[in-house]
């Protein structure tokens, strides 16, 4: 019921007429008040016709729109109790014979709850439902049913037939339309057409005519009712098939979507519809009317452009925005396909103005559903960065993360602000889940519906420019997960060819049926022509217009038209995973436009599927995803089946260039260090669930990890132990933000475990290594890899007993404890090592440098560690927290705040002695003007600084 659209109603309440959904439900009398009696009668072929075919029981599922209703999801005073699933006796529908069914009730009586309680009713909500809960009746794009509620016992009236959807024109065929009207008291009810009377009958509550319509275009028929002291008025707008003129695109317009043309006052706006009769642009230019000046030409239908429909919008205010869709054959309002920007009525109310400052008004009144918008002129970013070298494909470290749960402001600005944090680590690609709009804020990102408009609940495009231009000044690129399996039911390509529940036949982009088992939404087909140009559209824009590095394509196994059919119709994934030429075909086309475009862009696919096929993939040169999630935790939980580690190399896949990216966690897998708490191995007074050793246990984890050559992936926090089930709030819901793991020691030093191993592994022996070999079946595991200037040696023990391992040293003399740093001579490289549970070593043939002030070996050796300064939340617009440690107790601490010339703008003293362990201090900034500053601490005889972004 999310799919509500609450324009709907505001535009019923303004024009005092009830809702559009007549051809759906009706009510009689159609002017009722909540005390009143009605019936509503549904016609099952209308809407979604979800029902048309179904011959049981059918049960209305209804609840209230009050004056306290917040959303239109909001229902107040719902009849069942019980689940939708579980309808009951009072819900059940009449039958009337030809699908059609009717119930009567007085609201107030109906709605438990509802009577004395004071609430003004609205509108009534509602959907249909067999005895399971299934099938399910609908309105049109499958979105709930709303009936209006009379708030007034003055004249009302209305134009009951023809009816209407979302205010749009009623098509006229064969030159005459029938007209019935009716009004709530006797009055003198008159029709005109564009002006002209054409019926009146006086001292009547209902009038009948047919109505001759011959004008081309939009002809406008108008209700008015009288009764001497009161009149009130209806319309409806009727359109007669225009005639269409056949042109060519603009030189310099051949695209779809907008093009702008020099001086910022005309755009050529431009859609794919083929088959479709007409097209009018509506929108704030046009005050929303379907004009002769905004009636879309049609490209030749014998060229290569068969079903463009195009249009030169003049007079435009330079810089200034404007809200626009495409009214198609007078029944459908769609927002453009290929906008960059978008308007929700539903949705935008919910960004907050620190994330999208001066976010445009919903046209509200003017319009219903999703609207797009263009801008001449605009202000082209300036970026900063524009030397940046991509990393080679194989010393990727690959960081993935989902904005909402990354920072707590769940913006684009928060995440650049974040930066320092992954450069530390070590990242050196960011790749960001779905972020071009999707439904709803709240979300994955994997219901996508608009692929070129960055999702505004994440901030500004500029915004989004900005995260990666300093991304590429720090080294990191940046990589966007992509969804182009399928979209979702706001896609106005979706919407453009529907019918019923499903995609129509005619689709020039989606098959009717999903061709898999995996698909959620709609399934693209790939082969079409339409698709395809569609796709490498959206490949093209974020890279050249967002400097973006390149794709992760989420499903990309679906881009298939061999029909291996749905989970539904026992479909089977290893069917569906098995080789497909013309998989590996399309996704070559895909990955040469790329190339064509950007030759180092990396082109990941979420593929999963049988090696031959993944091999063939990796030798065009597109990457693929390697999910050892399994083989991992595992090993992690101490558990020996499933716990080899071998398939996590490329070439024990048998492909010869380093296209897998391997990882233990992404977003789609239960958490390590969750699963280690809950289902751990012990064995006496070892225990996995232990905390500490299972964070010691996720170390161990990723130095097989990082040392196997190829590129690596990981998921957000997995560095600092992220312990929150998956499956909190709900798979997809919000999860919560535990920026403070970086304060604890335990979890610092697996920060640092991860940070030293990924230094490590940007070593030029693991990209090319002359010698590599790996032992990783049983308890004890070994990792060996060479060229002529380093050797490397990982030895570790993932049982939950002690065993011995021979370490198979490649030369003797002196090695390395690469994490300690610790030197040790070895005269037999095949002396055998006793190893306890858990432990593990990376050695190195010669001395290799850590990175700089990490935590590493000792975790007490606070001259090492620093003081673990921190402030949070950064940025903060009030009030900031600094959490820090003391080793030993000191009998002074201050803190001093800095701008950025050095001047120091703020004095902090903390009163008395401070003992030793961990402290925190409050940091009012409120009168601090907006900008960076550096916070200090003072401890005795040692000092800390960290940056602190003030922003209010």
């Amino acid at each position: 019921m999310k799919t509500l659209r609450l324009l709907w109603l505001l535009l019923a309440v303004l024009s005092g007429a009830p809702a559009a959904w007549a051809q759906v439900v009706t009510a009689t009398p159609t002017f009722f008040r909540a005390t009143e009696q009605v019936t509503l009668t549904f016609d099952a072929t209308k809407g979604n016709a979800g029902m048309a075919n179904y011959t049981g029981d059918v049960y209305i599922y209804t609840g209230v729109i009050t004056n306290l209703s917040t959303t239109p999801s909001d229902w107040k005073h719902v009849k069942n109790t019980n689940g939708f699933g579980t309808p009951i006796a009072a819900e059940k529908m009449t039958a009337l014979g030809n699908h059609r069914y009717s119930i009567t009730f007085v609201p107030e009586d109906y709605y438990p709850g509802l009577k004395g309680s004071g609430e003004i009713v609205r509108q009534l909500a509602m959907v249909f439902r067999g005895a399971n809960g299934t099938p399910e009746g609908k309105g049109a794009g499958n979105t709930d049913i709303f009936v209006d509620v009379s708030q007034t016992t003055a004249l009302q009236a209305s134009i009951t037939s023809p009816a209407t959807s979302n205010n749009n024109p009623v098509l006229v065929s064969g030159g005459s339309v029938a007209v019935t009207a009716t009004a709530s008291a006797a009055a003198t009810l008159t029709l005109t057409l564009n002006g002209t009377q054409v019926a009146q009958q006086a001292n009547a509550t209902s009038l009948s005519a047919t109505v001759a319509v011959t004008q081309p275009g939009i002809n406008t028929l108008m209700l008015t009712a009288t009764n001497g002291t009161t009149t009130v008025t209806d319309q409806r707008l009727l359109l007669v098939q225009p005639t269409i003129t056949t042109a060519a695109l603009p030189t310099g317009a051949k695209k779809d979507g907008v093009t702008y043309l020099n001086g910022g006052t005309s755009v050529v706006l431009s859609l794919t519809a083929p088959g479709k009769q007409s097209v009018y642009v509506i929108g704030e230019f046009n005050n929303w009317q379907p004009t002769a000046a905004t009636l879309m030409k049609r490209t030749d239908a014998n060229d290569a452009e068969n079903g463009r429909w195009w249009v030169q919008i003049e007079g435009l205010t330079p810089g200034q925005e404007y809200a626009y869709q495409y009214l198609v054959d007078g029944s459908l309002r769609i927002a453009d396909p290929y906008t960059e920007k978008v308007l929700d009525p539903n949705n935008d109310q919910y960004i907050p103005a620190v994330t999208y400052p001066n976010l445009k008004a919903y046209p509200t009144g003017k319009t219903t559903g999703i609207v797009s918008v263009l801008q001449t002129n605009q202000t082209p970013y300036t970026w900063t960065t524009t030397n940046f070298q991509r990393p080679a494909r194989t010393n990727m470290v690959i960081y993935e993360l989902l904005v909402r749960d990354f920072v707590a402001r769940h913006d684009y600005k928060t995440v650049t602000d974040s930066l320092a944090y992954l450069q530390r680590l070590g990242v050196n690609v960011l790749e960001l889940m779905p972020i071009n709009e999707f439904e709803g804020n709240e979300s994955w990102g994997y219901n996508p519906s608009f692929y070129f408009a960055p999702d505004k609940y994440y901030g500004t495009k500029n915004d989004l420019k900005k995260l990666v231009d300093e991304c590429h000044r720090r080294g990191i690129a940046v990589v966007l997960d992509m969804v182009l399996n399928h979209s979702f039911g706001q896609s106005p390509m979706v919407q453009l060819y529907f019918d019923g529940n499903k995609p129509a036949a005619n689709s020039p982009w989606f098959n009717q049926t999903a061709k898999h088992p995996a698909n959620v939404g709609y399934d693209f087909n790939h082969e079409s022509a339409y698709t395809r140009y569609f796709s490498k559209r959206v490949m093209q824009f974020w890279l050249e217009e967002y400097h973006i590095d390149g794709y992760r394509f989420d499903l990309s196994k679906g881009f298939t038209q061999r029909d291996v059919g749905t989970a539904e119709n026992g479909a089977t994934y290893d069917a569906w995973g098995q080789y497909d030429a013309s998989r590996v075909a399309i996704w070559k086309d895909y990955h040469d436009y790329i190339a064509s475009v950007s030759a180092t862009a990396y082109p990941i696919l979420e593929h999963l599927g049988s090696n031959d096929e993944e091999k063939a993939l990796s030798a065009i040169g597109l990457m693929l995803w390697g999910n050892l999630h399994y083989n991992y935790k595992q090993a992690a939980l101490g558990y020996s089946d499933g716990w080899d580690f071998n398939w996590g190399y490329y070439r024990q896949r048998d492909w010869m260039e380093p296209n897998l990216v391997t990882y233990m966690e992404s977003h789609d897998e239960e958490r390590l260090m969750f699963e280690n708490l809950s289902y751990g191995n012990s064995n006496g007074t070892y225990s996995v669930k232990d905390l500490a050793t299972a964070l010691k246990r996720n170390e161990m984890a990723a130095a097989f990890f990082f040392t196997v050559p190829g590129p690596r992936l990981i998921w957000q926090f997995g560095e600092v132990g992220y312990e929150v089930s998956i499956n909190e709030n709900g798979r997809t819901g919000n999860k919560p933000i535990r920026w403070e793991y970086y304060r604890q020691a335990d979890r610092r030093h697996l920060y640092d475990t991860y940070r030293a191993l990924i230094a490590l592994k940007k070593q030029p022996v693991f990209t090319a290594p002359t010698a590599f070999s790996q032992e990783l079946t049983g308890q004890a595991k070994a990792i060996h890899l060479s060229n002529n200037d380093l050797s490397v040696t990982v030895l570790g023990n993932f049982g939950v007993t002690a065993t011995t391992i021979n370490p198979k040293f490649q030369q003797t003399g002196t090695w390395y404890n690469y994490l300690t740093s610790t030197p040790m001579n070895v005269a037999d490289a095949n002396a055998t090592i006793t190893l306890q549970p858990g432990e593990y070593f990376v050695y190195t043939s010669k001395p290799i440098t850590k990175p700089a002030n990490s935590v590493l070996p000792v975790k007490s050796a606070q001259a090492v560690s620093g003081l673990k300064l921190l402030a949070s939340p950064n940025p903060t617009g009030g009030a900031a927290t600094l959490y820090y440690e003391l080793s030993a107790a000191v009998p002074t601490v201050t803190v001093t705040v800095q701008n950025m010339l050095g001047a120091t703008v703020r004095t902090v003293p903390v009163a008395g002695r401070q003992t030793s362990g961990a402290h925190e201090l409050a940091l009012p900034v409120a009168n601090l003007a907006n900008g960076i500053y550096f916070v200090r601490l003072q401890a005795g005889t040692q000092q800390q600084t960290t940056r602190l972004v003030v922003q209010h």
